[in-house]
């Protein structure tokens, strides 16, 4: 599989977040989000091919007791359920980071699904043979139905309006979600913008009953690789 990069850093973002983990992004994703912050591993997905024996060895000799398993799409990546079977077998915490479009049954302890809104959809020329598939594939309710009922999960929303919410409450009623599983998380690459926007969508969650996201790493590092 193609592997972007790997690196120890601490989970920014979730019910985990402050965790020191291990980090392995996958390079390769079936969506293009407009507002992507990582497109070296979806936009122009970039990185080496390694074997699963290979990145296993990494993870054994860097183990923290957290592995990450990001993206691009994890989910969409050949080898993806032996690699993590593999890592479970070095007694690892396995978290997955996916959208939610693609069943495989991986070992997982936390799925970290994040149901792309229709404010990640590319628009305008530039994106224009992206548009229609994006829109096609972002919501697969069947399969975020099932990664609901056969992993302990977590429902991440990117959020960068207040506009997202009527579409947020009517995913969550079709899906049947507990409230107390679903992170609003504010849209943005920088600490400021950050801020801001987490302003008034704390006082959703607050209202909603949802629980708050931070994007940590952000706030520590920037918006920079590795971390």
């Amino acid at each position: 599989m193609k592997i972007a990069e790997m690196f120890c850093s601490i989970q920014g973002e979730g019910t985990l977040v402050g965790v020191p983990s291990l980090f392995l992004r996958a390079s390769g994703c079936n969506l293009r989000c407009v507002w992507c912050d990582t497109p070296y591993a979806s936009w122009r997905p970039e990185g080496q091919h390694m074997t699963v024996d290979e990145i296993v060895g990494y993870v054994a000799e860097h183990a923290t007791g957290y592995v990450v398993l990001t993206g691009g799409e994890p989910m969409i990546m050949p080898d993806v359920v032996p690699l993590t079977e593999k890592i479970r077998e070095l007694g690892q915490h396995i978290t997955i980071e996916t959208a939610g479009t693609v069943f495989s049954a991986v070992a997982c302890d936390l799925m970290s699904i994040s149901p792309k809104l229709s404010n990640s959809t590319p628009r305008g020329p530039e994106a224009e043979s992206w548009t229609a598939t994006h829109e096609r594939l972002r919501l697969q309710p069947d399969v975020l139905r099932r990664l609901m009922a056969d992993y302990d999960y977590q429902l991440k929303f990117v959020v960068s309006t207040t506009d997202d919410l009527p579409e947020i409450q009517a995913l969550l009623e079709e899906l049947e979600a507990e409230r107390t599983r679903v992170l609003l998380m504010p849209e943005g690459t920088s600490p400021d913008v950050l801020r801001e926007r987490a302003q008034w969508l704390v006082e959703i969650c607050k209202r909603e009953g949802f629980r708050y996201s931070p994007r940590l790493h952000i706030d520590i590092y920037g918006d920079r690789r590795g971390v």
